[in-house]
């Protein structure tokens, strides 16, 4: 509806001003310079129309409120399809699960605006000025990354940060964690092993930038040409690697798809029963134990635990309540009285909460009967954390239904994905013309704007769902905002730099934007070794990481402006 809202208001822009006539304040025009007698008898002036409407009906102007006019439109257009992509994708990701889709195309489809929109603008830009608009989506690529890595990233440990002194295990003094002020060195997040891996190999995309940079201090032209074709085949092997690698190890697709059904389902009941700190919280797992044991005789029976399956309808998960009533029953009563107590209850789900909170453990050990139905009961008792999350939760992406409502959820995901394509692909070209033509008007170096306003849009969902990850205070929460972080900084200086790379060397372009390669790759490696060496990070280091992003666009203006690079 918003979508279609803001197409028709720009096409009743375009025949509004095919109508007016134009004096000294000419906000938009559709291209057609037209002379009325009227007006002329009147005394009114006309002027002259310079621009030419992209694809022939968009609206055109020469002011610079008629651009910034544009310019605004275009940004919610570009946000609006990539809402429309990143929700088609991640629905998609959320059916089919982690495998080869999830390790290669529903990552590449976050990154899809950035390409879409250099590629957009160099095929159908004139040979006079594909070299300014190839540069101004180098821009573009070099403000995503410092964007996730500086007020993403800052955001995600300023609001998850808490008082790093609590240990306690019991809700009572995790809640009184939260309420004490946030210090600079006291306060902090922590983030699990497997995320600090994911830093490291964002780490690596910095390679091909390295080599870049080289090219500031060739002179020759082949020599920069090699360089540009040495990076652009390392960018892809990096890409190629990173794919593959995740089909046969798709730890940090499982990572991401938690995340992203964490984000959208909300919390599980077995997760609720952590505390902010990830540890086991003992008076929420006893007063699960309490609602369990209907008898109140301190003791869950196979009956009372069948009735809980039955009641929180596990069987609608795709699970058998019998073949897990038994496994439960055999795993968690380890004094064979054919009931749980207490303490057994809690020692066994603290270390399923332990077991789910380590990515590197093997999934539930539930040891099957040795009655004739052993091997069924084994099979569906043992799997991974997913599987032990669901004994106790609702999980709605694992719950069946019925092919009509899957065919929906398909149909749904793709319409998005190609509508989301479509309107980039429409408004790519226009939208870098009028980024550039009011960079010009302004008198502000064109890449500036590229650099600030396009990843606003692209990346506004992004940092509002850092936020309310990191807002749980959790450390799976925590782990899972940064995991995204990470892989949408490796995806888009990948994907990125290899589409502008072979726009460059296909099309044999001049380009200088060694002034963007240095800020990627200082701001990047900084972040880097921060992010890939430890675990643990203060509340000041997202204060310093907010500070990043000034301090990049002053960078920025010292070597362009001042120095003169590019």
């Amino acid at each position: 509806m918003r979508l279609a809202f803001f197409v028709l208001l720009v096409m009743m822009t375009q025949s509004a001003n095919s109508r007016f006539i134009r004096g000294s304040f000419d906000p938009i025009s559709d291209g057609m310079d037209r002379t009325n007698g009227t007006s002329l008898a009147l005394g009114l002036t006309t002027t002259t129309v310079t621009c030419e409407p992209t694809y022939g009906f968009l609206p055109c102007t020469t002011e610079l409120w008629g651009e910034l006019f544009l310019i605004v439109v275009y940004e919610y257009l570009l946000a609006l399809a990539g809402h429309y992509l990143s929700s088609g994708s991640e629905l998609f990701f959320r059916m089919f699960g982690t495998g080869i889709f999830g390790a290669s195309l529903f990552q590449m489809l976050g990154t899809f605006p950035q390409v879409i929109i250099m590629l957009a603008s160099a095929i159908t830009s004139s040979s006079d000025t594909i070299e300014s608009m190839a540069a101004m989506g180098m821009a573009m690529l070099a403000g995503s990354a410092i964007f996730s890595l500086s007020l993403v990233w800052g955001s995600i440990v300023a609001f998850g940060s808490r008082d790093s002194s609590s240990s306690s295990s019991s809700s009572t003094s995790a809640n009184q964690s939260t309420k004490k002020l946030i210090s600079l060195t006291g306060s902090g997040v922590e983030t699990d092993t497997e995320t600090r891996y994911i830093a490291r190999i964002m780490f690596v995309s910095m390679i091909p930038f390295l080599i870049l940079s080289l090219a500031k201090i060739i002179n020759s032209t082949t020599g920069i040409r090699i360089v540009v074709l040495i990076s652009l085949i390392i960018t892809l092997i990096f890409l190629i690697t990173y794919c593959t690698y995740q089909v046969f190890k798709p730890w940090i697709q499982g990572k991401r798809l938690q995340y992203i059904r964490r984000l959208y389902d909300g919390d599980s009941t077995l997760e609720s029963l952590l505390c902010i700190n990830g540890k086991p919280n003992e008076l929420q797992i006893k007063d699960l134990f309490q609602k369990i044991d209907q008898d109140k005789d301190s003791k869950v029976s196979k009956t009372e635990l069948y009735a809980f399956m039955l009641g929180i309808q596990i069987e609608e998960a795709g699970l058998s309540t019998d073949d897990f009533t038994d496994a439960v029953m055999k795993q968690f009563d380890i004094s064979l009285d054919a009931a749980i107590s207490e303490s057994e209850f809690v020692q066994g789900i603290s270390k399923w909460l332990d077991e789910d909170t380590d990515p590197t453990t093997n999934g539930l050990a539930v040891q099957s009967s040795s009655s004739a139905s052993s091997k069924t009961t084994s099979n569906k008792a043992q799997g991974t954390p997913d599987e032990q999350e669901s004994l106790l939760s609702q999980d709605k992406t694992s719950k069946p239904t019925s092919k009509l409502a899957i065919w929906w959820n398909y149909t749904k995901a793709g319409f998005l994905i190609i509508l989301g394509t479509g309107v980039m692909i429409l408004i790519g070209q226009p939208l870098m013309e009028s980024l550039q033509e009011f960079a010009t008007a302004a008198d502000i170096p064109s890449f500036f704007v590229s650099y600030v306003l396009i990843p606003w849009a692209m990346s506004y969902r992004q940092i509002l769902g850092a936020i309310s990850s990191a807002k749980k205070k959790t450390k799976k929460d925590i782990s899972g905002a940064l995991t995204e972080v990470y892989n949408g900084v490796f995806m888009n200086n990948v994907m990125g730099l290899a589409t502008f790379l072979a726009i460059v060397y296909i099309k044999d372009i001049t380009w200088d934007v060694s002034a963007e390669v240095l800020v990627v790759l200082l701001i990047c490696t900084f972040m880097g070794v921060i992010t890939s060496s430890c675990t643990k990070f203060q509340f000041w280091m997202g204060i310093l990481a907010y500070a990043l992003y000034p301090l990049s666009l002053l960078f920025l203006y010292i070597l362009t402006s001042v120095l003169g690079w590019s």
